[in-house]
């Protein structure tokens, strides 16, 4: 009897990212291919792990991509496709539908890409969400500008860390914004602007089950430090605190209600001030990013992309089981910096676990067992990088990688 073929799974990225990922299906025995843009050929790739490199231009249309992939299925055969950036995520649903591949389809990831789409469903399935409603009907528009108390943000219902959303104070200024906006108009919501803290939790999903999660603080609202600048900060809350618990209760529901079969997941809910609830704002079928899973990984020893890999390759078929957790706390500052190789030699406590060496960045990931002692050390590094580093510039209408 001949020797069963190895898994070929496909990754797809437009972003410099998964390394782990691609390591790990390799050390699982898979063939590993990479679709990736012309731009990233000369990327940090752990090229011993990667069977066979594929280039593309960038915006390549969804056909051109299904022929693409098609084409190299005739010499090969593809077992799983993977996108491991958000924005690749509806490229990979349609190659699987077109291929006839398992995983997620283009119904559930609308789930975890569109906005309008996961508010309506988590708000049916009971889960509180901030008012919102479809840029489509202008009567319908005003009516809800009538009835919801401003501010509004006017929300693109496919983008990701406050890219092109827009803060709408009163009726008329969203008029003009909507005649730019032309046929694209219904591609974008209309939402409350609740003020409040921002939360995230990182979750591992199997068989429909979340198997594991860790709930974290944002310092400054996410929306915030990329529309006016500031230094960004998050840490893992007490586990056994009040928020934490119903933090959980909540992931699990929003993840539940959208039906997501295994893989990990971003979400993140907003505490109102006005009212202290709880609120779902989004989610996705992705590893976070800003270093939140080197956050996560310095907690509890979790790395999320490993797990995600396993995941992959098990594709259910085999018992999915969590490594060991530890329960330590960590959190990550980061910002913009002046300097294109800022010199942080000044920053010395024995709790940095990582320094982030991009070009013009500055940060951290910080490790300790007291959580009182990340919280002052994201403070205290906080207020120190804005004096010594802090550089700011405009959010894109579009994402760059």
């Amino acid at each position: 009897m001949p020797e069963p073929r190895p898994i070929t799974i496909l990754c797809i990225t437009s972003y410099e990212k998964g390394q782990e990922f691609l390591r790990t299906c390799k050390k699982l025995g898979c063939r590993v291919l990479l679709l990736t843009v012309e731009k990233l050929r000369d990327g940090d790739w752990p090229r011993e792990s990667v069977d066979e490199f594929f280039f593309m231009p960038e915006e390549l249309p969804v056909q051109a991509i299904i022929n693409t992939v098609s084409y190299l299925a005739r010499w090969q055969p593809i077992d799983r496709i993977v996108a491991l950036d958000e924005f690749d995520l509806e490229n990979a649903a349609y190659l699987r539908e077109h291929l006839r591949i398992p995983g997620m389809g283009l119904t559930t990831i609308r789930y975890f890409r569109d906005k309008l789409a996961m508010r309506g469903k988590a708000q049916g399935s009971g889960v509180p969400v901030p008012e919102f409603i479809h840029v489509l009907n202008h009567q319908a528009l005003n009516d809800f500008m009538a009835r919801v108390k401003s501010p509004w943000l006017l929300k693109p219902r496919s983008q990701a860390s406050g890219i092109g959303m827009k803060k709408i104070n009163e009726p008329h200024e969203l008029w003009p914004y909507l005649d730019q906006l032309g046929d694209a108009q219904s591609t974008y919501l209309l939402e409350q602007f609740v003020t409040g803290d921002v939360f995230h939790i990182d979750s591992i999903v199997s068989e429909r089950q979340v198997v594991f999660a860790e709930a974290h603080a944002y310092g400054t609202p996410p929306l915030n430090t990329s529309h006016d600048g500031g230094v960004f900060t998050t840490g893992t809350l007490p586990r056994d605190s009040a928020e934490a618990k119903a933090l959980y209760r909540l992931n699990r529901e929003v993840i539940e209600s959208l039906g997501l079969v295994r893989g990990v997941t971003h979400t993140e809910f907003l505490r109102a001030r006005e009212d202290g609830k709880f609120y779902f704002l989004e989610i996705a079928a992705r590893v976070g990013g800003a270093y939140i899973t080197d956050v996560v990984e310095a907690a509890t020893g979790i790395n999320l992309w490993r797990e995600w890999a396993r995941l992959e390759v098990g594709s259910g078929k085999s018992p999915y089981s969590l490594p060991a957790i530890r329960e330590d706390y960590a959190g990550v500052v980061l910002s913009l910096a002046r300097q294109e190789c800022p010199d942080t030699s000044a920053y010395n406590d024995p709790e940095i676990v990582y320094r982030v060496t991009k070009k013009h960045h500055a940060g951290f990931v910080l490790r300790s067992p007291r959580n009182e002692r990340v919280v002052e050390l994201l403070d205290s590094y906080a207020a120190r990088i804005a004096h010594d580093f802090l550089a700011t510039a405009p959010v894109p209408e579009r994402p760059t990688a």
